[in-house]
């Protein structure tokens, strides 16, 4: 069965058409702000969703859920397998809120045991959104093309002040190597700034990260007051 995305982006349709679609995607994103506007702030954990329970990345994400949790915020993220299902088991545990944003997919993703509170998407892009809209920071372990995909824009919304400057941690220094390698090259031919990569934090400590974290929240809660 083709997904409603599937359809919205395949090709031009009649007006009424993708009127209707507009319509379904508005209803969407009400949903969603519905459901998480009284929640609270939050911190969005991100990555792969065919992590196993006996790799030390999930193991990380359980501690860095219980670490969100003692910070009295919620963990939220794609609601999946993996990573994210670490990230909310790990929250669960330490008594905090643990929400997933789950995408339907026709294969690897449904929503793991440990959320509280699901909200199911059909489009990628309204779940980003929600998921950006209501964080405070990001903290991304290994991941594939969705993960990096996440990434990215969330750098490029902040670089380009689309939005707010929040911490971002990317963990396990091995994995994300070679895509720093790659920044430098970004740095040197000039398409991105010397200070870019100032915008997140690469670390292989959960203490760490969730320091940096803690420490730019109150930054940024302390000049807003201000």
């Amino acid at each position: 069965m083709r997904s409603t995305e599937f359809d919205f982006l395949k090709k031009p349709k009649s007006r009424v058409k993708e009127f209707i679609n507009v319509l379904k995607i508005g209803v969407e994103f009400i949903n969603g702000l519905r459901k998480l506007h009284p929640v609270g702030p939050c911190i969005t954990v991100f990555g792969s969703a065919r992590t196993k329970e006996d790799d030390s990345f999930y193991q990380a994400a359980m501690k860095f859920g219980q670490e969100i949790a003692g910070m009295g915020l919620a963990t939220i993220t794609g609601g999946g397998p993996g990573i994210m299902e670490a990230a909310n088991r790990g929250a669960r545990l330490a008594g905090g809120k643990s929400i997933g944003c789950n995408i339907e997919l026709p294969l690897e993703q449904f929503p793991n045991p440990y959320v509280d509170l699901n909200i199911d998407f059909k489009q990628f892009y309204i779940r980003k959104v929600i998921l950006l809209k209501y964080t405070h920071a990001f903290i991304v372990l290994p991941g594939g093309f969705g993960t990096l995909d996440e990434l990215f824009e969330t750098i490029t919304l902040i670089q380009t002040k689309k939005t707010d400057k929040f911490p971002i941690v990317l963990f396990g220094k091995s994995y994300w190597e070679k895509m720093m390698e790659f920044v430098e090259v970004m740095e040197k031919q000039g398409t991105i700034g010397v200070k870019d990569k100032d915008l997140f934090l690469v670390t292989d400590s959960v203490e760490e990260g969730i320091e940096y974290v803690r420490k730019a929240i109150k930054q940024n809660h302390e000049s807003k007051k201000k």
